[in-house]
């Protein structure tokens, strides 16, 4: 797992992994936390590499980056 991912991101990543994906209201249900965290935190994942965005407004979905 990477540096720096707070053990909120963590349970995104693994719960991404073992569904297949994550949305929002998944990881807002899962971490206990509100939509604006849930965008800050999923965000970031992004921005690590970590996940990819997929899908258009309220059919968001998020996905584990595939690394060659």
């Amino acid at each position: 797992m990477k540096e720096g991912l707070s053990d909120r991101q963590i349970s995104a990543v693994l719960y991404a992994k073992e569904n297949g994906k994550i949305t929002n209201a998944d990881y807002q249900r899962i971490a206990d936390i509100s939509a604006a965290t849930a965008r800050r935190d999923l965000k970031d994942l992004i921005d690590k590499k970590i996940l990819e965005m997929k899908g258009v407004r309220k059919g968001i979905y998020y996905i584990l980056k595939h690394r060659p």
